[in-house]
């Protein structure tokens, strides 16, 4: 297993984009630490913030969190990165395939535009976890997304397929989505505003937009099929999908063929 080992909090966000086990693999560790990770004009290298010990596996430790550890495993393809402690913004943005597990919490845009792969997060997420950066045209697009804890405003917007699970989620989750399932104990006010197609299963639910029409309960192999699938990840949201739950008709103010289950107990 490699190891970077943070020395102390760094003096600027650090841009750890070509930092991962696949990158590293080929460089001894001198070569690793010449890497440019700085976004200031202190042109700061990989050596200059972290401990370096590289034995060519594919299983990369980042052992010291902090927010300012930018972009860490983005465009991820393979292999495993294990962050302990908290990251900073774009977690796993582009990711496609492996496994990224952070032990603290993660700044805004987790996982935005990543299309295979795993990421966990213990702790909570920022603003547009799953979602879209600016300008892009899809956020979550394929991966499986993890917040064990609690995610803020606009999570998945205008996510385009995949899974996101999530512990609690702010005000606009499912925003603009596209495609894909969302799965939440709890979702703040106007849960899939302007949402497309895709599945939004939660607990419960602040104000919903009147362009949500309620179409009963239903009991549909689906609902089965997806508690089935979420049990491995949570055995809370299993139940919630097993459970009664009402079924809600939108965004009829856009095309209209998404839906929103919420718990009808």
């Amino acid at each position: 297993m490699s190891t970077l080992t943070l020395r102390q909090e760094p003096p600027e966000r650090l841009d750890l984009f070509h930092v991962n086990p696949l990158s590293l693999g080929g460089l001894s560790e001198a070569e690793a630490a010449r890497l440019p990770v700085g976004t200031s004009r202190r042109s700061l290298t990989l050596g200059d913030c972290f401990t370096i010990s590289l034995d060519g596996s594919e299983t990369l430790t980042i052992a010291g969190g902090s927010s300012r550890l930018d972009r860490v495993g983005a465009s991820l393809s393979g292999g495993t990165i294990h962050v302990e402690g908290d990251v900073g913004q774009r977690l796993g943005a582009g990711m496609a395939g492996g496994t990224l597990t952070v032990s603290g919490s993660a700044g805004p845009f987790v996982g935005s535009g990543a299309t295979g792969g795993t990421i966990t997060i213990e702790g909570d997420a920022g603003d547009h976890a799953g979602g879209a950066v600016y300008a892009a045209k899809a956020g979550l697009d394929g991966a499986t997304l993890v917040i064990r804890g609690r995610a803020g405003d606009h999570l998945g917007d205008r996510m385009r397929r995949g899974l996101l699970l999530v512990g609690e989620a702010g005000a606009y989750a499912g925003s603009r989505m596209i495609a894909g399932t969302i799965a939440a104990t709890r979702v703040g006010d106007h849960p899939g505003y302007g949402m497309r197609r895709g599945t939004i299963l939660a607990g419960g639910h602040g104000a919903l937009s009147p362009s949500f029409v309620e179409t009963g309960t239903h009991d549909l192999v689906f609902l089965r099929l997806l508690s089935r699938s979420l049990r491995a990840l949570s055995p809370t949201h299993a139940d919630l999908a097993a459970g009664a739950l009402k079924r809600y008709s939108g965004d009829l103010a856009t095309l209209g063929k998404g839906e929103l289950w919420v718990s009808a107990g």
